[in-house]
Parts: structure tokens; C-alpha cells; sequence
């Protein structure tokens, strides 16, 4: 697993299968929001259809670039579309990240006090995130835009976290966790990816990922 992790490779293919549930999720809803299908529990964001689109259009596609810019192959032997998809994988994480912010404002009652500030907290944290990851390539700093961009990857796909505690959960008890229960499972996710990242960054061989200055992004 470490090796699997360590290797660029590895770390994009198991992202992608790791992230795949909340990639579907916002892809279905994607679909919804364009077909007007949302279903009952989701009405309320016909209100906001604008916003409810490109935070799932931004969920959709920060999932699936993010593993993608992680793959050595791309940024080595493709460096022109490395920075090419790097801008919209930017572009799509200011999506999700406001996006959130936006129906987390307009639908501040849907949750509990402690996951509303986990959602603000998190949305926040992508975007600070990205702003980073930018600034570090401007500079050249190639490892350190690697660093936060890892970081931003993993806070923005907490909800795949979330999936994998949940089911657990389910098939023990026979039934969905609710109220603070839940809320509790979420932010753990979001603790959990923030280690995880910090884990696979620290594991990152300084020479590798320094090698080699390119062009700002």
C-alpha cells in the first residue's frame, strides 16, 4: 500500500476508484439539474438552479482531473496539457468550493450547527487550497503546488470519505445514521482525508517531485 501510494500512478488510479462515488453522485445530479428530474428531497435547489449546476459541474470535474494531474505521465511527457487541464481543475475546484459556500448561505437550516461549520470550514479550505497551489507554481515551487494541490484534492472529496463510513454503519445496524451521529461521521472524513493527504505529501520523494522547474501555471 505504501509503495501503491507512493507511486503516481498508483496514487491516481486508487484516487479515481476512491473518489468514484461522489464523482457519480454530482454527475447524477448534473444530469438532474439539466433535466429538471431533481428528486423530491432535492427541490429546493430549483430556487438556485444556476448554483446547484456548476457546484455539481465543479464536482464532476475536480474529481476526476485531480487524479489525473496527480499521474507523473501527464506533467512529464505532457507538460502543455498538464497545465492546460491543471487551470480547469483549478477553475472546477472555485466551483465547488463557492458553489458550496453559495447554497450553504442560502440553505443555512438543512443542517446542524456542527456541519454547517464543517461545510464552511471545508469550502473555505479549498479554495485557500487552490489560491496557494497557484501562488506555489508561480513561483516554481513545484513541490510545494503538488503539496496543495493533494490538500485541496482531499478536502474537496471528503463526501467520499463519508461514503465509506457510512455503509459500514448501515449494514451493522440496518439503518442511516442521522443528527449529530452523522454530522460526527462527516467531519471525521474531512479529518481523515486531511491526514491521509498529509501522509501521501510526506511520503513524496523532494527530489522527485522538484524535478523538473516548469513554466508557471
Amino acid at each position: 500500500m505504501p509503495r501503491l501510494f507512493a507511486s503516481p500512478r498508483g496514487l491516481a488510479i486508487t484516487l479515481l476508484l476512491f473518489s468514484a462515488i461522489p464523482i457519480l453522485v454530482a454527475a447524477s445530479e448534473l444530469y438532474q439539474s439539466l433535466t429538471g428530474t431533481l428528486p423530491p428531497d432535492a427541490q429546493k435547489y430549483t430556487t438556485v438552479p444556476v448554483t446547484h449546476f456548476l457546484h455539481a459541474l465543479g464536482g464532476v470535474l475536480f474529481g476526476v482531473l485531480g487524479p489525473i494531474q496527480f499521474a507523473g505521465v501527464l506533467r512529464n511527457r505532457f507538460g502543455r496539457l498538464h497545465r492546460i487541464t491543471g487551470r480547469v481543475f483549478v477553475a472546477s475546484g472555485a466551483l465547488l468550493s463557492l458553489g458550496a459556500l453559495r447554497l450553504l448561505w442560502q440553505f443555512p437550516d438543512a443542517s446542524t450547527w456542527v456541519l454547517v461549520t464543517a461545510r464552511l470550514l471545508a469550502g473555505v479550505a479549498v479554495g485557500a487550497t487552490l489560491i496557494l497551489a497557484v501562488r506555489a507554481i508561480r513561483h516554481r515551487d513545484v513541490a510545494m503546488h503538488r503539496a496543495w494541490m493533494i490538500r485541496a484534492y482531499a478536502i474537496g472529496m471528503g463526501s467520499a470519505t463519508v461514503s465509506l463510513l457510512m455503509f459500514p454503519i448501515y449494514i451493522v445496524t440496518g439503518a442511516p445514521i442521522h443528527g449529530y451521529a452523522a454530522d460526527l461521521v462527516f467531519v471525521a472524513s474531512w479529518a481523515i482525508n486531511i491526514g491521509l493527504a498529509e501522509w501521501v505529501i510526506g511520503r513524496g520523494s523532494p527530489a522527485r517531485m522538484a524535478r523538473p522547474k516548469v513554466a508557471a501555471e
